[in-house]
């Protein structure tokens, strides 16, 4: 499942850099169409927007890191760690995208539990490295 962690993440943070564009680049005009003139909502959509890819970025980069440490040594934790960023990505990131584009309010009051699927995925990542001993990784140097 290693390298099934290393591609998903890759490809998550990919993802993550054409929707940082298009919200940097594309959706100004689209919400001023929806939204008219009244820029500071147009300004806090794109805030919200950019915030999801940069979440996304990070938490893809997380993803990446799980199939590394699952490289040096399988762990429930790790991939316990994988599953929550990928849900938190999905919770979060997902949500605060379709919310910006669908003005569902509603979807605001899930966005937190990618919030805290993000948080619990790093303390499974901590859990996951200290399952790893100083000898394994000495080994993958030499």
């Amino acid at each position: 499942m290693n390298r099934h962690w290393m591609l998903l993440g890759c490809l998550l943070a990919g993802l993550a850099v054409g929707l940082g564009a298009f919200g940097a680049h594309g959706l100004g005009e689209r919400l001023t169409e929806i939204h008219g003139e009244n820029s500071e909502l147009v300004n806090q959509r794109i805030d919200n927007w950019k915030t999801a890819a940069a979440y996304q970025m990070y938490h893809s980069l997380g993803i990446i890191l799980v199939g590394i440490i699952t490289l040096l040594r399988p762990s429930k934790f790790a991939s316990l760690a994988g599953f929550l960023f990928l849900t938190g990505i999905c919770l979060f990131s997902g949500l605060l995208y379709a919310l910006v584009l669908l003005e569902k309010p509603f979807l605001g009051a899930i966005v937190p539990l990618g919030g805290l699927s993000f948080i619990g995925g790093w303390i499974a990542l901590a859990m996951a490295t200290c399952c790893i001993s100083p000898r394994e990784t000495i080994q993958l140097k030499g």
